[in-house]
């Protein structure tokens, strides 16, 4: 630290003296000044014991600052009722900050903080401008410590794995905890630590520019503060990297981790009078009354005898065990490679369990179940012979390549095999798993709707198992301690790594851990209910319910569960064991001529290696793991079709009509500037939103009036990374953040003209109370103008037009074109309004009779028919993620809801119907609903306001009919893990 920049210091204290103490969400800092220079400074986590924590850091301090008194401030999250109670002054985190900035660089643009829990970025350069995060704790040091732990590394092993990385892989960072349906896959299918630790360090970085930053640039000269950028280097690397910041503007000092409590020592020699000396200003801390904010619930069990009932109800749903010694003759496998934990079991005849095995995938599943496959072996000798076996979960595919599992099957398939053993009659199950939630409601003896956790994983396992180890417990130990904790905390439900702070606050309360571990047991409960399932009471989850999954082993979310919904359900005794066991049942019912499982003898000389490479078979360029085992077999993970497998022509003839609306699109404009262009120039358009469905209008209009039309190309992950600098909202839907780096490839081929014109309504279809447009896609391009440093200079047109009156669209786009145009005559423009009609027209039949061709196809060839249905963006490659691929690779014939919703007539829906693209979303769902071989999937964007509206009415139109319907969420996540549990079940099931 620059000791001169702190001379001019004027404290009230005679000695000179200044502290400083930043109480933060898991950390407390401290740091004294004399006379400009850092006397002292200490970093410490708190545990949640903040009191005892400042008081020992005070004395610590005291050896040094002796009897001399000092003036003293106090900051941080966790600090203020503290303040208030002892009579601290306390200074805001920023403002601290800035004392800092102020005092020691003054020309710092902007700094970058990084806590336990809060993230934050402050911009200096014309005003200060903070933002902090608020809902989600993504990206923050909590984050990267459970990152950790899912690698099975310390934080410290992450960050020295990080700086080995090779390649980048896309992982979430909406939210901390669910960033893990990301990372454990790729463990799953064989990516290196190394290239994972980096990326998980980059999904922070995402999470501070697109959640914090939110469009402002940040640029200067850029400080980073806090712990995890003070101590984790490869952090370090990929912010400046993705910044494209110099040596000289990446300051990264010494006091990063201490800056808070550096600045509120700075601050105190101006905030009061008083002095302290080292024993008053303990005695304030030891004494000080903080309010209790905690709200309290209903023990979960009164008593011993109250929970020995509901324990002897429940043990009535088990199954035998068997010494595997004592057994004799055929047996049958399972496994369950989910998304954290591994699960084997190995069943008898009659189906009584032989060996079980649950734990952890520490970052290596193939590793774990080729070691616990030779155990069983050499545990069943000669005497026991393995004649079948099946695997399901995240790691199917990858198990049963690396080691010839005979059978692959669909993790809800699996489960219900599982509960229907212990409830023949089970109408819904609920799986809360270590990091998801899976509902399946049954029908007709097969899976119906499933739900599964999207957004957020604060209602999981990982959940519990993160603060009983912050508590210092297992988490069996902690679950026990909720039993019979006399006042529950209400925590009510909210993100994982957030929660910390409520429920540190409680423990300040005087809350027990038995409380709290009550509380969250409840919380898991309510998110389940309310935020995955939405259930509005009991009847909606069914009469006969079974639950499974290792959280519900936890007798304390089992009980705070049928408290909830007001009834008792089944809990087998191995509930964790529930998609292992039905997988050994279904090997047991689907016995091959002979298993393919790797032989004891082969078992010994397994090997498994990876590596990472980049598929260039389409525009996708899917991201590859290339898992080679012994004998030189491999298993390719990653890939969204069959090219990246080598296999050729794979469903070549299978109708998918959007790839051929894709291509059909991308045909009409060249992505780049052609060498003749017309007598007016080149105008780009780009191929992003609206333009999904008017590019045909608006190439005619323009190429007619001697324009050469440009569009800026297929999106591709570095689109979206062109633009996010510049994206305002990480609640935008992901087809609007694209938009941005759509904006940056047009300025960067130098198109002289850019247009994306701002409509109110769409095209009127005549079959919806109005025909509005989407907001987002009506008037994004004056946010883009707003915000797009870019198009400063550029001309960027994008007139309020109709598309609904030819003569007024000729009229707006005369008035519009004519300034830039002076020898412009209004009759050409009426002429090319004309023929884009005519373009448009043309277009919008071919997609119709292309639908009706694929449906004759698939009905000529015995192929079920998937409406892939959503806006007429969700085709682009990049939004839609392959997911159309997906389908056609599980058999299906795809085709788009603006492809059929001509064959169903309007039906009566009970909401207000005043958009084009939902109203041709009811009439797809009537004509999956009158069509035994039609199923509809539909496409969600998050962040979409307006399918809040069109997802319960899809729905209902659908199941009034008996049909299923299936809802996928997406957004710049690429993980398709989610997506083939419910494809695979929807195949399944039909």
């Amino acid at each position: 630290m620059a000791n001169s920049a702190l001379d001019k210091h004027n404290t009230s204290a005679p000695s000179g003296i200044t502290m400083g103490l930043d109480v933060g969400s898991t950390t407390a800092k401290i740091a004294v000044v004399k006379q400009g220079k850092l006397l002292f400074e200490r970093y410490v986590r708190h545990f949640a014991k903040i009191r005892e924590t400042l008081t020992g850091l005070v004395r610590e301090a005291g050896k040094i600052i002796g009897g001399e008194s000092f003036t003293a401030a106090l900051s941080g999250s966790a600090g203020l009722g503290l303040a208030n109670a002892a009579g601290i002054p306390f200074v805001q985190e920023v403002w601290a900050t800035g004392e800092v900035i102020r005092q020691i660089e003054p020309d710092t643009s902007a700094v970058i903080e990084l806590g336990g829990e809060d993230a934050k970025i402050i911009f200096f350069d014309g005003g200060c401008d903070e933002r902090m995060n608020g809902t989600c704790a993504g990206g923050t040091g909590a984050f990267i410590d459970q990152m950790a732990s899912l690698l099975d590394v310390t934080p410290d092993e992450l960050d020295e794995l990080s700086l080995q990385h090779k390649k980048l892989y896309p992982i979430a960072s909406r939210c901390g905890v669910f960033a893990k349906t990301d990372v454990q896959p790729l463990l799953n299918q064989g990516a290196s630590k190394a290239d994972v630790a980096a990326s998980i360090y980059q999904a922070v970085v995402n999470q501070t520019i697109a959640g914090l930053a939110q469009g402002r640039k940040i640029e200067g000269r850029v400080m980073f503060l806090g712990g995890p950028l003070y101590f984790c280097k490869g952090l370090r690397e990929r912010f400046v990297e993705t910044l494209k910041l110099s040596p000289e503007n990446a300051i990264f000092p010494e006091y990063a981790r201490i800056a808070v409590a550096l600045g509120a020592a700075l601050y105190s020699e101006s905030a009061s009078d008083r002095t302290w000396t080292t024993d008053s200003l303990l005695d304030a801390i030891e004494h000080a009354k903080i309010a209790s904010t905690s709200a309290r619930t209903e023990p979960l069990f009164r008593d011993e005898a109250e929970y020995r009932a509901f324990a002897d109800r429940h043990a009535q749903a088990s199954v035998d065990l068997v010494d595997i010694h004592d057994y004799s003759g055929r047996a049958y496998l399972g496994i369950d490679c989910g998304s954290t934990t591994t699960k084997l079991t190995l069943i008898g005849e009659d189906c009584r369990i032989l060996y079980q095995y649950y734990s952890s995938n520490r970052g290596n599943p193939v590793e774990i179940v080729r070691a616990q496959l030779t155990e069983i072996y050499n545990l069943c000798g000669d005497r026991v012979t393995i004649v079948s076996s099946s695997v399901t979960g995240y790691g199917e595919e990858l198990i049963r390549h690396a080691l010839g599992v005979d059978h692959g099957i669909v993790e809800t398939v699996a489960h219900y095999t599982a509960a229907k053993y212990f409830k023949p009659d089970v109408d819904f199950i609920l799986d809360i798993g270590g990091q998801d939630i899976k509902c399946f409601r049954i029908r007709n003896g097969a899976v119906d709707s499933i739900m599964l956790n999207e957004a957020c994983s604060s209602g999981c396992g990982s959940f519990i198992e993160t603060f009983a180890r912050s508590m210092h417990h297992t988490a069996e130990e902690f679950a026990k301690k909720g039993l019979f904790a006399e006042a529950p905390v209400n925590l009510g439900s909210r993100c994982t790594v957030f929660m910390n702070s409520q429920v540190k606050q409680s423990q300040k309360d005087g809350a027990t851990v038995e409380d709290i571990s009550a509380g969250l047991s409840q919380s898991v409960v309510k998110n389940a209910i309310y935020k995955v399932i939405r259930a509005h009471s009991p009847d909606e989850l069914g009469q006969n319910i079974v639950v499974q999954g290792g959280t519900f082993l936890n007798d304390a979310v089992l009980r705070a569960f049928e408290r909830e919904i007001g009834r008792n359900v089944i809990r087998p005794a191995i509930a964790g064991l529930m998609g292992a066991y039905g997988a050994a049942l279904y090997a047991k019912a689907h016995v091959p001529a002979q298993t393919n499982l790797i032989s004891h003898e082969n078992l010994i000389s397994f090997t498994h290696t990876s590596k990472t490479t980049t598929c260039r078979g389409c525009t996708n360029n899917c991201l590859l793991t290339v898992n080679t085992f012994s004998g030189g077999a491999r298993f390719i993970s990653g890939n969204k079709c069959e090219k990246g497998l080598g296999i050729e022509n794979v469903n070549a003839d299978m109708p998918n009509l959007h790839e051929y609306k894709r291509n059909r699109l991308l045909s009409m404009c060249p992505d780049r500037i052609p060498e003749n262009v017309g007598r007016r120039g080149v105008i780009g358009f780009p191929m992003a939103l609206g333009m999904f469905e008017l590019l045909p209008l608006w190439h005619g209009i323009f190429e007619n009036l001697g324009f050469t039309p440009v569009i800026s190309g297929n999106s591709t992950r570095r689109t979206y990374e062109l633009g996010q600098f510049s994206i305002p909202s990480d609640t935008a839907c992901y087809p609007a953040k694209i938009m941005h780096g759509h904006v940056e490839q047009l300025v960067a081929m130098g198109a002289d003209t850019i247009f994306y014109p701002r409509l109110t309504w769409n095209i009127d279809e005549h079959a919806s109370d109005n025909h509005y447009n989407c907001p987002v896609v009506a008037y994004y391009s004056e946010l883009l103008r707003g915000n797009m440093d870019i198009l400063r200079g550029k001309r960027f047109l994008y007139p309020y037009l109709s598309v609904n009156s030819r003569k007024e669209l000729a009229r707006g786009l005369y008035e519009e074109l004519k300034p830039h145009y002076p020898d412009l005559k209004k009759s050409e423009v009426r002429k090319a309004v004309d023929a884009g009609f005519a373009e448009y027209d043309a277009y919008m039949n071919d997609i119709a009779a292309e639908g009706e061709r694929a449906v004759k196809w698939a009905r000529d060839n015995g192929k079920p028919i998937m409406i892939l249905a959503g806006r007429p963006y969700h085709v682009d490659s990049e939004i839609g993620h392959g997911i159309d691929k997906l389908a056609v690779s599980l058999g299906f014939a795809v085709v788009s809801e603006d492809a059929v919703y001509r064959l169903a007539d309007t039906p009566d829906v009970h909401v207000l119907n005043q958009w084009t693209y939902h109203s041709r979303l009811y009439r797809s769902a009537v004509y999956a609903a009158e069509n035994k071989d039609v199923q509809l999937v539909q496409l969600v964007s998050f962040g979409c306001g307006v399918d809040a509206i069109t997802t319960d009415e899809v729905k209902r139109l659908l199941e009034k009919e008996g049909k299923y319907y299936t809802q996928i969420k997406i957004d710049e996540i690429t993980n398709l893990g989610a997506v083939k549990i419910r494809l695979r079940s929807l195949a399944a099931v039909i």
